[in-house]
């Protein structure tokens, strides 16, 4: 019947076409053909037999390790099966890739060496190699959720689906697991929002904080430079300058060394921005501590604009490197014009600052406005003679 209605078809195509046509005509009638088999599938109606589902419901103790499934005469019948000879991982190779054919779809049910609560795991491989029959490929992709229904869901740990060997080999399996782990794939609209969300400025806000509102350029960190900073957290050191490199487009070490704080200021330049990272020792109620304090000095605009505007971009992914990579914990960070500022009691007041504990009193309301002097009443006579 099927025979009869394409060639119908094809013969009222030509009569509306040209000779020309005839191979978008022939793809015409095959989308049909593959179309009419998928509703066969479809409605075909398979279920597992009666020894099939007597086999499932006696033998998932843990005796058989594979079994293979495929579908003749329009019902679902165990084909093969094989116990375990080794580990699941063992086993897997010689068990599962020898019983796939090269033009024929099967199921196979692995299983693996752990237990659910709903008994032994096992893995549900649907192989459909890519020279098989069209309708029997059908057939078995339609048949899939009858298998795993008729076999139980609870107890299916995996899916897998192949279409050549080595997609559910050993290796292929973990692959998948490796997969199926792995991060969604993202549109490129949202892989943008999530690299803005990246690469934000996060900072503390307060009144005197000064925040960087524009994502920063990142030049890489020289390994001098990063060797001076680690040592520097561990207090090997007490002072490192860096810059930046504006032909190479790095940050490079200036100055490490031993500096207390009256000399510090000797050290900032006064024609160049730098960075600096100090480590402060000092005495704060009572205990001697020591809190690393990161310094941006730019000194006004004697420098260029180039030069002003690289510093400023570079800084927090600099600060990002110190932190996170280096593992810095900075007390404060600081902004300064002039190196005259960094006195003893500017670094002490910036690294703690004075709390105003001074509460202000209950300031009694004016009147309202025009309201006139105030009225004096003459005392009553009986209360001047009392």
């Amino acid at each position: 019947m099927i025979i009869v209605i394409l060639y119908i078809i094809i013969i009222r195509l030509l009569l509306v076409c040209e000779i020309t046509d005839l191979y978008r005509c022939l793809s015409v009638c095959l989308c049909l053909y593959v179309s009419h088999c998928f509703t066969m599938s479809h409605q075909s109606g398979i279920t597992a037999g009666d020894a099939l589902r007597e086999y499932f419901a006696n033998n998932k103790d843990g005796r058989v390790r594979t079994m293979k499934i495929g579908i003749e005469n329009e019902i679902l019948v165990l084909q093969d099966q094989q116990g375990p000879s080794g580990t699941w991982e063992e086993d897997w190779d010689s068990q599962v890739l020898s019983r796939l054919e090269d033009k024929m779809p099967c199921y196979i049910m692995y299983r693996l060496d752990n237990k659910s609560d709903a008994g032994h795991e096992w893995i549900f491989i649907s192989y459909s190699p890519d020279f098989a029959p069209v309708r029997q490929k059908m057939l078995y992709a339609s048949t899939r959720a009858t298998l795993k229904k008729e076999f139980g869901g609870g107890q299916i740990k995996d899916e897998m689906f192949g279409t050549v060997p080595h997609d559910v080999n050993l290796a292929g399996y973990k692959k998948h697991v490796i997969s199926q782990h792995a991060p969604k794939p993202l549109t490129f609209a949202e892989e943008e929002l999530e690299m803005i969300k990246r690469n934000e400025v996060h900072a503390d806000i307060s009144v005197d904080t000064k925040h960087q509102t524009v994502q920063g350029v990142s030049f890489p960190v020289s390994n001098e430079a990063m060797e001076k900073m680690t040592s520097l957290k561990h207090g090997l050191i007490s002072y490192v300058q860096l810059s930046l490199d504006l032909e190479r487009e790095t940050i490079e070490l200036e100055l490490a060394e031993d500096v207390d704080m009256a000399h510090l200021k000797s050290k900032v330049p006064r024609d160049h921005a730098r960075y600096h990272f100090f480590n402060y020792a000092h005495t704060h109620e009572g205990d001697y501590i020591t809190s690393i304090v990161f310094i941006y000095s730019i000194p006004g605009y004697t420098g260029s604009i180039k030069e002003r505007m690289l510093y400023s971009t570079c800084k927090n992914p600099l600060l990002v490197v110190a932190e996170q990579q280096i593992g810095m914990e900075i007390a404060r960070k600081i902004e300064i014009d002039n190196p005259q500022e960094l006195t003893e009691e500017f670094m002490y007041d910036e690294v703690h600052p004075k709390k105003n504990i001074v509460k202000q009193q209950f300031a009694k309301p004016r009147g309202p406005v025009g309201r006139g002097p105030k009225r004096i009443t003459k005392p009553n006579e009986e209360e001047e003679e009392n």
